[in-house]
């Protein structure tokens, strides 16, 4: 049965026979008869396929053991570490998830230090927007997720673990677009954000309601790096992540303005609900919430 519920697993992910088989080392007509098998034991019908099975459908049955399946094979392999007296060594395979803000300017440090003391379980990190890591973890194709801003969602278990100031920053070299801002002239300027569906666009998004600021112009990047370079070569002015701002400013890149107001949001990890965490999770959630307040 297990077995047949890996390749089921497969199956599901490439969402096609052929490249499942190809995947896991079996003939096609082996992965269908898995299926089939799974099938007639739960009796239930888990692939809707066409007539030349070029497409599959997964039903709601089907994503259902999908989920299931993915949580026995964890329990699985924690267990086998658990008998084999692994107590006391975290090895594994962790698959992080990381907004851009989270991951570009705080995870590095953090993973080193976690590398440092648990040399022998390995870290997979994906960083992403903070919409697309939400599905990510919704669809088990990461173990955690740590995002930035109201966690979207309440499929999620989740807990903030930092406190995160925005500031408006303006370009270092642009003394008039500084005097206007102290001037609080906000309608005037272009702003450099980052896509919808991230972290830093959704507070931007804060700071213009609060300030009934209608913008001139908005202009789009994808990564925070590119915002920063944006503003550093006066295309714009920015809300942006305190911590990404006081480095550019110490390279005199951006100036940080006053807005009298505080704007702060929280970093969270994610987790989906109803699942057994490895070992290796909790131990990367005791971390981060002991000692990411210390980078």
């Amino acid at each position: 049965m297990l077995e047949e519920i890996k390749t089921f697993i497969a199956v599901v992910e490439y969402r096609n026979f052929t490249k499942a088989a190809e995947a896991i080392n079996l003939s096609q007509p082996s992965v269908s008869l898995h299926i089939k098998h799974l099938e007639e034991y739960f009796n239930v019908t888990l692939i809707q396929r066409s007539i030349k099975q070029k497409n599959i459908t997964i039903t709601k049955s089907g994503k259902l053991l999908y989920e299931r399946g993915k949580q026995i094979l964890e329990l699985l392999e924690e267990t086998k570490y658990e008998l084999m007296d692994y107590s006391k060594v975290i090895k594994g395979e962790l698959r992080i998830g990381a907004s851009f803000t989270i991951g570009e300017y705080f995870l590095p440090a953090f993973l080193g230090c976690i590398s440092r003391e648990y040399p022998e379980l390995k870290l997979q990190v994906t960083i992403e927007n903070t919409a697309n890591i939400c599905k990510k973890v919704e669809n088990l194709e990461i173990d955690l997720g740590l995002i930035e801003g109201k966690v979207p969602s309440d499929n999620f278990h989740y807990e903030p673990f930092y406190k995160d100031k925005m500031v408006l920053a303006v370009p270092y070299n642009n003394s008039v677009a500084y005097r206007e801002f102290l001037k609080y002239n906000y309608e005037n300027q272009t702003w450099i954000t980052r896509e919808e569906g991230s972290g830093s666009r959704e507070y931007l998004d804060i700071f213009l309601n609060n300030n009934n600021i209608v913008p001139k112009n908005i202009i789009v990047f994808g990564s925070n790096y590119a915002v920063k370079e944006a503003v550093k070569n006066n295309l714009g002015v920015t809300f942006i992540s305190e911590h990404i701002a006081n480095i550019a400013q110490k390279n005199k890149e951006l100036i940080i303005v006053d807005t009298k107001k505080e704007y702060t949001r929280d970093f969270s990890y994610i987790l989906p609900k109803n699942i057994i965490i490895s070992n290796a999770a909790k131990v990367f959630i005791d971390k981060i919430k002991k000692d990411f307040n210390k980078l």
